[in-house]
């Protein structure tokens, strides 16, 4: 399928922008575009939860159909009803003093919108490695923007292969003496790779970690499966794309109170910031496609008439 090259993005401007190409940010495309909104969906469909999953539970699907098959069917409707799409992950959000929300994607780019729409769903983030859950808040993170800071001048590992370990590895050189990336495969926009070669991050490439040692005081250093162990203060686990927590947190979403998790929304999908929604698995349990579905229908419909008023 054609998609808008990411250097076409650099000065544009969107009504709606969605984060994440799952049925709900597919469903909420289709209907932001539908209402003769300039809409820009973000993401790539294979790593939807959905992708590989099987679908027979869904109200008029007849029969099991492959979530592949549903997710290609519905991005075409969105391309057809005027949505474009790019398959970059969103790597940081920003709101200028107009109003607009500025997002940067992993090749640089920098496009505005109006109206906001997380729908990335959540991350399975666990390594299920030995001492990642002893040590879970003693020096494993899960979150480069949440707890950077407390690691002025340590010596830290990020552990992933996507655009969010390569954007925290980057993010950390402002606040570590030191820097590794273990990844067993990069998979990142050549413009990110590029800066990460650049960079003063030393890459562990084709290393997966085997353990995660330390003592009372936290974390002292990292195994790999090489055999090799990395001397490290801190681990940072950042596996896929930039997740809820770490985008909300730029911004100012509010989280859910009790597990800080998911984003907290009301039956029109707005968060506690005017102009951003939020729909699926992002809002929380149940995970199924139906309310992914839905949600994405309410936040599309509730986007694109918060751009109608704005442009009153």
């Amino acid at each position: 399928m054609e998609q808008q090259k990411p250097a076409d993005l650099a000065e544009s401007v969107y009504d709606v922008l969605i984060v994440g190409a799952g049925p709900a940010g597919i469903q909420a495309a289709i209907h932001a575009a539908r209402r003769k909104t300039r809409t820009l969906l973000l993401g790539r469909i294979e790593s939807s939860a959905l992708y590989p999953a099987h679908v027979e539970n869904y109200a008029c699907v007849d029969g099991v159909k492959s979530g592949r098959e549903l997710l290609e069917t519905g991005l075409a409707q969105a391309v057809r009803f005027g949505a474009e799409h790019v398959r970059e992950d969103l790597l940081k959000i920003s709101q200028r003093d107009d109003g607009f929300f500025v997002v940067e994607t992993e090749s640089g780019s920098k496009p505005l919108c109006r109206a906001l729409i997380l729908a990335m769903g959540t991350a399975k983030t666990k390594l299920g490695v030995p001492g990642e859950s002893e040590f879970s808040g003693r020096g494993v993170s899960y979150c480069v923007d949440c707890d950077a800071n407390f690691f002025r001048g340590a010596t830290v590992m990020v552990v992933g292969n996507h655009s969010a370990a390569v954007d925290g590895a980057l993010t950390l050189l402002d606040y570590a003496s030191k820097v590794y990336l273990a990844a067993t495969e990069l998979k990142v926009s050549d413009e990110l790779l590029r800066r990460l070669k650049g960079s003063g991050v030393e890459l562990l490439a084709g290393r997966k970690v085997k353990e995660i040692c330390g003592n009372e005081t936290g974390v002292q250093q990292v195994v790999l499966d090489s055999g090799e162990a990395v001397k490290a203060d801190g681990v940072f686990i950042e596996l896929g794309a930039k997740g809820a927590l770490q985008l909300a947190a730029q911004i100012g979403v509010q989280m859910d109170m009790e597990l800080f998790k998911y984003i907290e929304v009301n039956r029109r999908q707005e968060t506690n910031i005017s102009g951003v929604y939020a729909a699926g698995d992002i809002t929380g349990p149940p995970y199924q496609m139906a309310k992914a579905v839905g949600e994405g229908c309410v936040a599309g419909m509730e986007a694109a008439q918060f751009v109608r008023r704005q442009q009153r």
